[in-house]
């Protein structure tokens, strides 16, 4: 039985990308549901598997995939859809994470870290990658990246179970890590994080929040999946003895106490899948949304009724979450059809959002042209 249900989650994370029409995915946009005075449109598509997003310079968007490739794409004539696609690399080892900064893209993979140098100028023609760390664990399971620059120029990414539910060694697993661009300096922040593939820094306080995907068959309603803070060095958020904050596993508690351990943020419906975050800074939504968090919810995979399958926002005081708002809705319909799944979202320069969706190779575009 455990065999098939691996089958069935490798079959829904790898699903092959539809061949939509543009007009297909209109259908679909014509589904979802965004507030008052928002519109959503496709900002590009072609992108089988698009999950983690990146901005470069000139508007470039780097997309990293779990299928091996790596991508690019441009709204060269401003005109609000990207014209420009392009192939960074091919035959990766699911190349997820993607970070930029000083003319260089960084691709997290799942044993390593590679750069590419001055990719702005030669996206057509990109460079070998230099790699940077390559110590990472090769377990497929939990094994891809997010990447992301911290507010002190640091890389930053997390090492997953490589398990449902269970207790690995070396260190390394469970763990959040940062290291510097140029691999070295490399050091583990915290541990019991079971698979984050999304996280960001608060702007006022810069404290990094982190998305956390719980553990599977402990029922349709629990554990709930996390936002946790990072704080401090050193600091363990529970897994694999408590999930929640609150719930001892049942296999692995063991003597472990779950105030032994750090509490979510913010706790989500269980299997929703929370993946990538992003605190909004544009000026273009109204001033309520300023700070917010968004929030990815990829949707369960193996829950009896399906949930999760949109955008929420969280809304904080200071740095504590005080309610959560859904943003973008419908990608999972009434009678439990899913037409999408959002994975990242971006922040552009005019202050709109672009959200990835992994199962039709598409990103959308967000746009506020309500009254101020």
């Amino acid at each position: 039985m455990t065999k098939i249900r691996t089958i069935l989650l490798a079959l829904l994370l790898f699903d092959a990308c539809p061949s939509y029409s543009q007009g297909s995915h209109q259908d679909i946009i014509k589904q979802l549901h965004v507030p008052t005075g928002f519109t959503l449109s496709i900002y590009a598509d072609n992108l089988p598997n698009a999950r983690s997003l990146a901005l470069g310079d000139n508007g470039i968007v780097f997309v990293g995939t779990g299928r091996g490739k790596v991508y690019a794409v441009r709204d060269s004539n401003n005109d609000g859809i990207a014209d420009q696609h392009f192939i960074i690399a091919s035959h990766l080892f699911m190349p997820n994470g993607v970070a930029y900064k000083d003319d260089s893209l960084y691709v997290a993979e799942v044993n390593r870290i590679t750069r590419f140098d001055h990719i702005a100028k030669n996206l057509a023609s990109p460079p070998d990658p230099v790699v940077i760390y390559d110590q990472f664990p090769s377990d497929q399971h939990h094994g891809w990246k997010y990447l992301r620059f911290g507010p002190d120029n640091k890389l930053y990414t997390a090492v997953g179970a490589p398990c449902n539910i269970c207790n690995p060694e070396p260190a390394i697993y469970t763990s959040l890590v940062r290291l510097n661009p140029d691999g070295s300096r490399f050091e583990i922040l915290a541990r019991g994080i079971r698979n984050s593939v999304g996280f960001d820094w608060q702007p006022e306080s810069h404290a990094l929040f982190f998305t956390d995907n719980g553990r599977d068959y402990l029922g349709d309603d629990q554990p709930p999946d996390e936002l946790n803070q990072w704080s401090a060095t050193g600091e363990h958020f529970g897994y694999p003895y408590c999930h929640g904050g609150d719930i001892p596993d049942p296999d692995l508690a063991g003597d472990k106490k779950c105030a032994q351990f750090k509490a979510p943020a913010w706790k989500f419906k269980a299997h929703i899948a929370p993946l990538g975050i992003r605190f909004y800074q544009g000026a273009q939504f109204p001033n309520d949304y300023k700070n917010r968090l968004f929030v990815a919810q990829h949707g369960s995979w193996n829950r009896t009724e399906p949930q999760g399958y949109r955008v929420v926002s969280l809304k904080f005081n200071q740095d504590e979450v005080v309610s959560e708002q859904d943003f973008i809705s419908g990608w999972l319909t009434k009678d439990g059809n899913v037409l999408g799944r959002p994975v990242d979202i971006l922040t552009m320069p005019d202050g709109s959002l672009l959200i990835s969706d992994d199962k039709l190779g598409v990103i959308y575009k967000v746009e506020y042209r309500g009254k101020p």
